[in-house]
C-alpha cells in the first residue's frame, strides 16, 4: 500500500498528500490496503478513522483528515458551506481557450451505477475552470509514443485530433462524486487516461504516454477547525505527471 505524506500535523488535524493507487475509503470490494486502514494503525479512532472528504483512487494530492469529534463536525461544515477552497490540475483532451464555469447536476448514471452523470434530477454541482496551458503533440512525438503504427493509423489520430491538449485548473465549488471527470467530459474534454469516463479507444492511446488519470488535487484551503485560522497548503506536480508532461510535450 503506497503511503500519504503528511504535511501538517498538530492535535487537531492532519494534512495528508495522497499518491496515486491509495484508495480512501473501504468497500465491499477494497476493505484493506486503505487510507482508513493507515489511519486506523495510527490509532484515530473516529468514524471513518476523520477522513473529512475524499479522492478517487487514481487522484493524487491534498486531503484533510480530523483527529478529534469538533474539529470532524467543523470541517464537514466547511465543507457543506463551501468555505473550503480546492484547486485541481487536470490534463484534458481537445483545446479550452477560455476559463468557464460548469453546472450540470450529477447523479448516477441509470445506464452505469458505477458511473455518474450530469442528469436532471441530480445534485447540484459547480466546478470553475481555467485553462493553464495548450499543449501539441508534434508528429516527432506521435511516432515516438506510437512506433508500431502505420501511415493510415497515423492518420486516424490526426482526423480525431488526438494531439490536441489543455493542461487546466479546476476549482469545484461542490463535492460531488468524480464531479471534475465528469463536468470536464459533458464539455467535451474527457481527462487524459480517464478509463471510466474516457472511453475505451481512447483510453488505450492515452496509456502509452500517460499511466494514470492526469488529475491532481494541488492546493486546499480551509479555516482551523479550533483557532479559525486560515490556512492553505499545496501539493506540487507528482513524478509521475511531471514525466507525462515531459515525455509528451518537453514541457515542464
Amino acid at each position: 500500500m503506497p503511503n500519504p505524506a503528511i504535511i501538517f500535523e498538530d492535535q487537531d488535524i492532519l494534512v495528508l498528500d495522497k499518491p496515486p493507487g491509495l484508495v480512501v475509503d473501504k468497500s465491499e470490494t477494497q476493505n484493506t490496503d486503505t487510507l482508513e486502514d493507515w489511519l486506523g494503525n495510527r490509532g484515530e479512532g473516529l468514524e471513518r478513522n476523520g477522513i473529512v472528504h475524499r479522492l478517487d483512487k487514481d487522484t493524487s494530492g491534498m486531503i484533510i483528515v480530523a483527529k478529534t469529534t469538533n474539529a470532524l463536525e467543523n470541517l464537514q461544515k466547511q465543507f457543506a458551506e463551501r468555505v473550503t477552497k480546492k484547486e485541481y490540475l487536470a490534463l484534458v483532451h481537445g483545446e479550452i481557450l477560455e476559463k468557464g464555469i460548469a453546472e450540470g447536476s450529477i447523479g448516477r448514471n441509470p445506464k452505469n451505477r458505477e458511473k455518474f452523470t450530469v442528469i436532471e434530477d441530480g445534485k447540484e454541482a459547480v466546478t470553475e475552470y481555467e485553462p493553464l496551458k495548450n499543449l501539441q503533440l508534434t508528429t516527432d512525438k506521435i511516432q515516438a509514443i506510437f512506433p508500431d503504427f502505420n501511415k493510415i493509423q497515423i492518420r486516424k489520430l490526426s482526423q480525431i485530433r488526438y494531439d490536441t491538449f489543455t493542461l487546466v485548473s479546476c476549482r469545484p465549488k461542490t463535492g460531488r462524486t468524480h464531479q471534475i471527470r465528469v463536468h470536464l467530459k459533458v464539455a467535451g474534454h474527457s481527462v487524459v487516461s480517464d478509463e471510466k469516463y474516457g472511453g475505451r479507444k481512447m483510453v488505450r492511446l492515452d496509456k502509452r504516454w500517460c499511466p494514470r488519470q492526469f488529475l491532481h488535487a494541488a492546493k486546499i484551503g480551509f479555516k482551523h477547525p479550533v483557532s479559525g485560522e486560515w490556512m492553505e497548503f499545496e501539493s506540487p506536480l507528482p513524478e509521475d505527471l511531471k514525466e507525462t508532461l515531459w515525455t509528451a510535450f518537453s514541457y515542464s
